[in-house]
Parts: C-alpha cells; sequence; structure tokens
C-alpha cells in the first residue's frame, strides 16, 4: 500500500512536470544527424591577429540557443559534438598523400588542410519521430481537407513560436514536417539555418529545391569571399516558410510530389517563372494533371493556399498573421495557446492548479509503466551517454560515417608534375538528411532493476532519524566510490538528477536538503542550478539583469577584449564567437552595476565556470557571480585592494606554518613566499590555474564552505607538491609554480 504522503507527492509532481520548460520524452525517440561545416583556410588570420575560429566552433556556440527552445510542434534540440571519427584511418589516407607530393617539396601545412575536414564534422542529437509527412504522400492518395487545415495549423504554430526568437526553418520538406504517435505535428531540423549563419557556415545549400520560395532562389547561393570580413547574406524571412507550406500542403491535396519530372535547373527556372502567371495554384494543378482535385477543394482550403502561394513577397501573409486568418476558424477551437513555464529562478509562480485523486492506492503499481518516459529528454540523453551511447558510433554503425580504404583515396592518373586526375568529387561535403533513431535498449537494461518509488522520492523535513542522504540505501555503497566513478555510473546518476531536481524545484524552501544533499556530490547535469541554489540566488534574476547598461562603451571595455581570447580557450564552447560575446556582456554587466569596485585581470577567469554552466541563462551567470565575489573575494576588486590581498597572504602563511612548519621554514628560508604564487590562486579561486572540468569539483566543496575556504585549497595543494618543495630551492619552485603538475582532484 503507497502512503497517502507519498502518493500526494507523486500526483503534484506529475502536474508539476506539466509546467516544466523541458518537455518528457514520452512516446518520442532521439534522432542523430551529421554534416560537415566548410573548412577555413589556415593561412589566414582574424583582425586581431589570431588564427580564424574554425566554422565548427561557430555553429557550436550558435547551436545553444536552441537547446532552450520548446514547443509542441518543435522536436527539440539536444546536443551537438564535434566529430572525433578513426583519426587512424586519416592519418594513414596523408602517409599516401605525402608519397604524391614528395616529389614536389610542398609545404607541410598541407597536411593541416586534409585534417581540418575531419574536424569539422557535426553530430546533432535531437528529438525525433519515426513517420513524417513524406509516409502520407507516398501513399499516393489525397489527404482529408480537415486534417490539411490541422497540419497547416499546427505547422504555422511551430514556426510562429520559432519566428519569435528571430529564426526561420528555410528548409522545410515533407520528411522534415514528422508526425508524432497521435498524429500531430513536429518540425524537425528547424535550427540548421540559424545554426550555419544562414548557410555561411556550409558548403551545401539550405533548403530543397522544390520547396525554396522565389525569392531565396533569385537570391541564389551567396558565400563570403573574405573570410576576415563580416560579409553575410541578406537572410530570408518567414514569409518564404509560408511558401514552402503552400507547395506542401498543395502536395497533400493531391497526394503527390511537384517537379519530379524536372532536374533541379529546371525545377528552379519553373518556380521563377510562376511570378508570370495569375493564378499560381491553378497553373500548378494544370500541369500535374490534378486540377479536378484542386477544384473540388472547399473555399477555405483553396483560399489557404492561394495566400500561402503568393509569389511577392510584400503580399504573402506571415505565420502569425495566417493563425489569425478566419481560414483556420474550424481548427483553431481544438489547440490551447502556448505559455512558457516560468524559469526556475523568477519571481512568477512556478506551479499553480495542482489537483490530487481521491483514490492514490494504485499509484507506481504499474509494472508495464515507463517512467523513464517521464522524464525530460535531456535527462533521458546525459543517461543514455553515461550507459555507454556514442552518436557518432551509432552514425558508423548505420554507415553514415563512412572511412574510405587508403588505397582508394590515390588518384586514378598522376602527371610528372604531380598533376592528378580521375578523383570523383568528395560529396562529404553535402548534407546526409538521414536521422538515425538512437536506441535506448542499453539505457533501459542498465536501469531495469529501479522501480517506480525511485522517479517519485519522498521529500520529507529535516529530522534527526533520517539518514544523511536521500538516496535509496542500495545505492549506498556507490556513494562510497569515488567521485568520478559515481559520476559515470548510471543508476547513480538517475537517482541523483532525480533528487536534485525535486529539490530544486521546491526552492528555496528546501535550500536545507540542497546544502546536505550537495554535501554528498553535485550531478554534473543539475551543477549549474545546484550551485545558484547554494549562492542563494533569487527573484528575478532576468530582470535585474536586462536593466544593467550593456552597450555604452566604458574604459574597461579594452581590457575585457584583450583578456576573453586568452581566458578558457580549450574549451569549444567558450572560444566560440557567442560565448565570447556572453562573456563580454556578462564581465560588463558586473563592472557597470559595482561602480565601488574595478575590473581586475582575472574576473574572466571567474566569470568562466559560471557562464559554462549558464550558457544560455548570461542572466543567472551574472547572479551567481555578483552572489560568489562578495561571500569569496571580499573587496579583492577595489581600485586599491593590495592591503586586501596582503592581509590575505599573511593568513595564508600563518596557516601553512600551523599546518606544516617544516615547509613553511624551507620556503621563508628560500624566499619563496606567497606573493610570488599564490595572488593568482586567490584572486580567481584557482580558476587560473586549473582546468574547468577541475574546478568543477574543486567549487562543489568550496561553496559548501566559508570565506576561509580558499586557505584550505590553498594548503592542500602545497601538500601534494612537498616533496618536489622540500628538495628544491627558489629557481627550481618557480618553475614548478610556473606549470604545475597534475593534482588529484580530493585536496
Amino acid at each position: 500500500m503507497i502512503s497517502g504522503s507519498w502518493g500526494r507527492n507523486i500526483l503534484a509532481w506529475k502536474d508539476l512536470k506539466k509546467e516544466q520548460k523541458m518537455f518528457p520524452l514520452k512516446d518520442a525517440e532521439m534522432g542523430a544527424s551529421t554534416f560537415f561545416a566548410s573548412a577555413l583556410p589556415h593561412d589566414v588570420c582574424g583582425s586581431n591577429g589570431l588564427p580564424l575560429t574554425p566554422n565548427s566552433i561557430k555553429i557550436l556556440g550558435r547551436f545553444q540557443i536552441l537547446k532552450t527552445i520548446f514547443h509542441p510542434r518543435l522536436c527539440q534540440y539536444v546536443d551537438i559534438t564535434r566529430g572525433k571519427h578513426d583519426i587512424n584511418v586519416l592519418r594513414m589516407q596523408l602517409s599516401n598523400l605525402l608519397i604524391i607530393k614528395a616529389e614536389k617539396n610542398e609545404d607541410i601545412v598541407l597536411l593541416n588542410e586534409d585534417t581540418s575536414r575531419l574536424r569539422e564534422r557535426l553530430v546533432v542529437a535531437a528529438e525525433h519521430c519515426e513517420k513524417s509527412l513524406e509516409d502520407l504522400l507516398r501513399d499516393g492518395k489525397p489527404v482529408s481537407c480537415s486534417r490539411i487545415l490541422c497540419i497547416a495549423f499546427e505547422v504555422l504554430q511551430g514556426l510562429q513560436y520559432m519566428n519569435k526568437y528571430g529564426m526561420v526553418h528555410r528548409a522545410l520538406s515533407p520528411h522534415n514536417i514528422l508526425l508524432d504517435r497521435k498524429g500531430h505535428v513536429k518540425l524537425a531540423k528547424f535550427g540548421l539555418y540559424h545554426m550555419t549563419a544562414h548557410g555561411v557556415d556550409v558548403d551545401f545549400p539550405i533548403g530543397y529545391p522544390s520547396y525554396l520560395a522565389p525569392e531565396v532562389i533569385a537570391q541564389g547561393i551567396v558565400k563570403p569571399s573574405d573570410h576576415t570580413q563580416c560579409e553575410k547574406p541578406l537572410p530570408s524571412g518567414p514569409k518564404s516558410d509560408v511558401w514552402s507550406i503552400g507547395i506542401i500542403l498543395f502536395e497533400l491535396c493531391v497526394g503527390r510530389k511537384l517537379f519530379q519530372t524536372l532536374e533541379i535547373d529546371q525545377r528552379l527556372k519553373q518556380i521563377l517563372t510562376l511570378g508570370c502567371v495569375d493564378d499560381i495554384v491553378t497553373v500548378l494543378a494544370e500541369e500535374h494533371g490534378c486540377l479536378d482535385v484542386i477544384k473540388a477543394l472547399p473555399e477555405n482550403v483553396m483560399s489557404l493556399l492561394k495566400k500561402c502561394l503568393t509569389f511577392q513577397p510584400s503580399k504573402r501573409p506571415t505565420p502569425d498573421e495566417l493563425l489569425c486568418d478566419s481560414i483556420f476558424s474550424e481548427v483553431s477551437s481544438f489547440y490551447e495557446p502556448f505559455h512558457k513555464a516560468a524559469s526556475l529562478f523568477s519571481s512568477s509562480l512556478r506551479c499553480a492548479n495542482l489537483t490530487l485523486p481521491e483514490d492514490i492506492s494504485q499509484l507506481c503499481k504499474d509494472e508495464d509503466c515507463d517512467y523513464l518516459a517521464e522524464r525530460s529528454i535531456e535527462e533521458v540523453y546525459h543517461l543514455w551517454c553515461l550507459a555507454g551511447g556514442d552518436l557518432e558510433k551509432e552514425l558508423v554503425n548505420k554507415e553514415i560515417i563512412r572511412s574510405k580504404p587508403p588505397i582508394c583515396t590515390l588518384p586514378n592518373f598522376l602527371l610528372e608534375d604531380g598533376e592528378s586526375f580521375g578523383q570523383g568529387r568528395d560529396r562529404s561535403s553535402l548534407l546526409d538528411d538521414t536521422t538515425v533513431t538512437l536506441s535506448l535498449y542499453q539505457l533501459r537494461n542498465r536501469l531495469k532493476d529501479v522501480g517506480g518509488e525511485a522517479f517519485y522520492p519522498l521529500l520529507e523535513d529535516d529530522q534527526s532519524n533520517l539518514p544523511h542522504s536521500n538516496s535509496n540505501n542500495e545505492l549506498s555503497a556507490a556513494a562510497n566510490l569515488p567521485l568520478i566513478i559515481r559520476e559515470r555510473d548510471t543508476e547513480y546518476q538517475l537517482n541523483r538528477i532525480i533528487l536534485f531536481d525535486r529539490l530544486l524545484k521546491a526552492y528555496p524552501y528546501k535550500k536545507n536538503q540542497i546544502w546536505k544533499e550537495a554535501r554528498v556530490d553535485i550531478p554534473p547535469l543539475l551543477r549549474g542550478l545546484t550551485w545558484a541554489a547554494l549562492l542563494g540566488v533569487e527573484g528575478a534574476i532576468q530582470a535585474r539583469y536586462d536593466a544593467v547598461d550593456k552597450d555604452t562603451p566604458i574604459p574597461t571595455d579594452r581590457q575585457i577584449e584583450v583578456d576573453i581570447p586568452r581566458c578558457h580557450q580549450y574549451d569549444e564552447l567558450l572560444s566560440s564567437p557567442e560565448g565570447h560575446a556572453k562573456f563580454r556582456r556578462v564581465l560588463k554587466a558586473w563592472v557597470v552595476s559595482h561602480p565601488d569596485l574595478v575590473y581586475w585581470q582575472g574576473l574572466d577567469s571567474l566569470c568562466a565556470p559560471f557562464l559554462y554552466l549558464n550558457f544560455n541563462s548570461e542572466a543567472l551567470a551574472y547572479a551567481c557571480m555578483s552572489a560568489f565575489i562578495p561571500k569569496y573575494l571580499y573587496n579583492f576588486f577595489l581600485k586599491d585592494n593590495s592591503h586586501v590581498i596582503q592581509e590575505y597572504l599573511t593568513v595564508f602563511s600563518q596557516m601553512i606554518a600551523f599546518h606544516d612548519p617544516e615547509l613553511s621554514n624551507h620556503l621563508n628560508e628560500i624566499g619563496f613566499i606567497p606573493d610570488l604564487y599564490a595572488i593568482p590562486w586567490f584572486l580567481t579561486m584557482f580558476t587560473h590555474v586549473f582546468p574547468l572540468h577541475k574546478i568543477f569539483h574543486l567549487w562543489d566543496t568550496l561553496l559548501l564552505g566559508n570565506s576561509s575556504f580558499p586557505f584550505c585549497i590553498g594548503v592542500a595543494i602545497l601538500q601534494q607538491l612537498r616533496d618536489r618543495l622540500l628538495a628544491n630551492g627558489f629557481n627550481e619552485c618557480i618553475l614548478l609554480f610556473s606549470d604545475l603538475p597534475v593534482l588529484s582532484r580530493s585536496f
């Protein structure tokens, strides 16, 4: 029998899940697709004198905003990774290339150009459905008018929501309009045009010839001729998607595809010639022998087709205007308006109208219930990766990613001067539209012994008789394992994610329990939100961030511009142009909103962990940094901070002397004082010293301590280097700290 309090807890949580911004997996699946970013020349630098940022890095940065766009009519984006497929095969290919080019004594930089192609592969993970409008057309039968109106309305809903973010699809086609198991529309690959900078960063055109709007065809494909300039094509607008919808709806009405007997150039030419006719719908019907079918359509469907297939963009309606049209008066009442849920750190009510049934005795008794499907797609994908999932491996298994044998890379005919002939065009730079469904079998098998109760843990107030952690007793053994193992344990992370998700939804009411659980460990997936809770971030953080003037030039701008390209640039996300822009805005917001403090070098390193964890929420990164600095770096950013730093270093010296008198005496004797090595430690809270993955674990512990805890971290670092410090003199110690060796995570 399920207890009453626990049962009510489950029902309240199920209702709350409906209010979340992340949609649950439900009956959907996850899919992976791949494409290549265009390669840049290696002998060209940017205006700042640094090498050009690879296009794959630019795409990776722009992609991040797509993960925040949630709508029932859009396939949710989950992740993007840069290619790492079999470097050994490439090396074999390049060894053959060396043999061919040895006679010409060409510079080895040519090898870099070849390896860049490998690094420019991108793999995208997103929500996926097996069925699409392509299946309806494959039947060869006209679709009913009522369903056509519903399909059109749902597609327009998705486009309308995209347009609010300043995005257009540009790649609409029947196979990119998916259908879930209930027959509702979900738009796939809606972010391709955005993430590729309107097609600039790839070598293939965005869109399909039969569905391109006339104005898109007339503009042609414009590629920047100078990679150092910001020359960009004029982006397509929302109305170009409306034309694409018109062609697709026309095909559904007649049960067949248009322009199939024409070559691509002829299709494009015929679409442009439609500007010379008065009634495009009738002309298309006559040319494809389906005039009788079109004439039999009801007035509202015919009106929809004509409005969508208006040749002049200025006279064509937008998705927003079409949704308000009387054409949809019959179907619009079937759809409730979509409202984006309130974010965790906001002043809005996050949940309301929670209802409980009278009979809760049967909850979680259904053994066939798929509790994993109730979790968000982001969580399921994270667990899928922990269970051994690999995007590239899935694509390799389905032969989407292929490796040529080295012998096949040789030219068929080679002249004495080195010129080669016979190799066919490398089609890998073109877009492969295939989406591979990611199997959840391995993940479900790993979680087969997890009961339904684990997905809805009961949260009670702190009591002395409760265990230290709310994790299941079966996981107590895993809780004693090293942190790196716990973070890779699928079942353990499932329980921790669910628990922290519940606690964070109840923040700030459950703040004490968040602290208690964080002392065990913090699940990486929820680290950003957990840190914010530990720092006491509350209220309308977005409104406060928006109120800060981040546009007016200030004297600090120059220093910020110099520091950002040197801050954790080994990380793909922070090194992207999007990352730089976010760095700039967050740092400037902090400087402007703290007029009594100044920008010191190192503030960018302090910002990096918060920005990385909250890349899609600058307001949260700013709020966390604003709460962190007063707690751990009080007065460190005064204009004259010398007395503050000196006092801090004096206390640190006393700490060393107390914990290790022998080491303290040795360092004093050789004159190796904390002023020479510890200032960047404490001014940046070790972010200038360690890579991000170590900072995350370090700060997981730091945020649970008070302002004196950094001293303990500093002493712990010296203890790990103790033997080498005692054995060396001043010069050797300077060299040691200029390039710190690998240190253990467990200080």
